[in-house]
Order: structure tokens, then sequence, then C-alpha cells
């Protein structure tokens, strides 16, 4: 049978999922994504792929998917306000196209940015809670520019991974890594001073940047040097971060596709 390839572009407020990937037992983007085309084809044959996996609590201005159908989509402008229409109010789709056989939504070479949202000093109102983390301590943030600054370029990653393995592929490059006064997102009952930690690469490890995150939090705190970082990212060393930051202040948020 033939089969039609669309490329789905979607946005979502992680803080009530239990991340993307199906589980039994709890509510996933994932699953919510499937039970609305599920619906809205009714009961017709398809499959669905990601780009990738966020974990519970993150959330994405623009994550992609990949829907595998058996008969073609006449309409894509009228099937996108359907499947947004049954979408939940956390989940929106904001583009849909046709691509050919050959795209590839896994290994097809793309460029992710990342955001990590983030406060410090003092308790936040709690409306902040879904998308920033409020570290209560007080920090050094011009140590913290510094440091963001040492990890671009090509270095040696395996401190940065979740129960890394030994077969691992931990040389990988960070084009981009900075952190910046917050301007892209505001509210009224935001602090007056808010932060992004900014990140963009090919591909990121499991829970990559929440531990380069974390290991800025304890730089800002005085728990740790510049030197301490520098030494993490030379190759082969055996250094371990431990301070994974909160979820909830990371946002994906944007896949670039490369031809």
């Amino acid at each position: 049978m033939k089969k039609y390839f669309y490329l789905i572009t979607i946005q979502y407020l992680g803080y009530r999922f239990h991340g993307w990937q199906k589980q039994p037992d709890v509510k996933t983007l994932h699953l919510m994504v499937d039970r609305t085309f599920n619906f809205i084809l009714e009961g017709k044959r398809f499959k669905s792929l990601s780009s990738g996996r966020t974990d519970a609590m993150v959330s994405a201005e623009c994550a992609a998917i990949e829907l595998f159908l058996f008969e073609p989509i006449e309409d894509l402008s009228a099937f996108l306000e359907l499947f947004n229409r049954n979408l939940p109010q956390d989940i929106r789709a904001l583009d849909i196209k046709e691509v050919d056989a050959k795209f590839n939504i896994i290994q097809n070479s793309k460029i992710k940015e990342y955001l990590y949202l983030f406060a410090h000093g003092e308790k936040c109102h709690p409306f902040c809670a879904p998308i920033m983390t409020t570290i209560l301590d007080k920090l050094d943030i011009e140590l913290m520019k510094e440091g963001a600054k040492l990890f671009e370029g090509e270095n040696y990653l395996k401190t940065y991974c979740y129960k890394p393995t030994d077969n691992g592929i931990y040389t990988r490059e960070i084009m981009l890594c900075e952190l910046v006064e917050n301007t892209l997102y505001t509210a009224n009952y935001f602090p007056e001073k808010t932060y992004i930690l900014r990140v963009q690469g090919k591909g990121f490890m499991r829970n990559q940047i929440r531990l380069m995150m974390g290991t800025l939090i304890d730089l800002g705190k005085g728990k740790l040097t510049l030197q301490d970082i520098k030494d993490s990212l030379k190759p082969d060393n055996d250094i371990k971060m431990n301070y994974i930051a909160p979820a909830s202040g990371l946002i994906l948020k944007n896949i670039d596709f490369i031809d």
C-alpha cells in the first residue's frame, strides 16, 4: 500500500504530562496526540513518530511529529484546524506539510535549540511554576555567564549524560551556549528579572541540558569553580555532576531540519 508522510509542528505546556513517550497508566503527550489522531481519522491506520522525547514537565515551543498515513489528506488546512479543535488546550498544532518517503524525522540532521528559564533569590508567584524554575539562593549571574560559554564548541560531555554507558559517543559539539536576561517570556506575576540559558546543538543526551544547568547553578552558589567545569569537559575524565536542574524550566524552543 502506498504511504503518505506529513511533518507536523506542535507546541505544548508539559507541566501536567509525564513526558512525551507513551507509558503504562500515565498521561503522556504522545498518548494524547495519538488519541486525537485516532478520533479525527475515524479509526483509519496511522503511525506517528517524534524527533525526540522530552521528559516529564518539559515544554516545547516548536516540536515535530511525522505522521504516516495510507490515505492522503485532501485539505491540509482543514486537517490542521480539526486537529487543533480536538487536542487538549495545552497542546497546539502550528503547521502541517507533506514530506517524501526519504524524510526521516529521527535520522534527518537537525539543529535543536533549548531554553532553560529561571529566577533566583526570592520565592516566586505560584503561577510561574509551569515554565520557570526558582532558585531561592542568590546566584552569581555574571560568573554563570562565564561558565555557560565554557560549554561551547566540541567537548567531552559524558559528565553531562544521565546514567552514561561505556560505549556512548560523548565527544559532541555545542554550537551555542549562553546565559542571558529573559526578554522572551513576560507576565505581570514574574519577578523583576529572570534569566535564560540558551543552548543549540545537533543532538543532546538524556538530561544533558538539565545537568549543565544544575552545574551552572552550583557555580552560581559558589559550590563549583570555572576550573571545575573546564576539568569536567576534558577527554575521559570521571567527574560526576549530580545536580539535575528541575524539569519545569526546560523548553524545547525550536527544531531546524537540515536539507
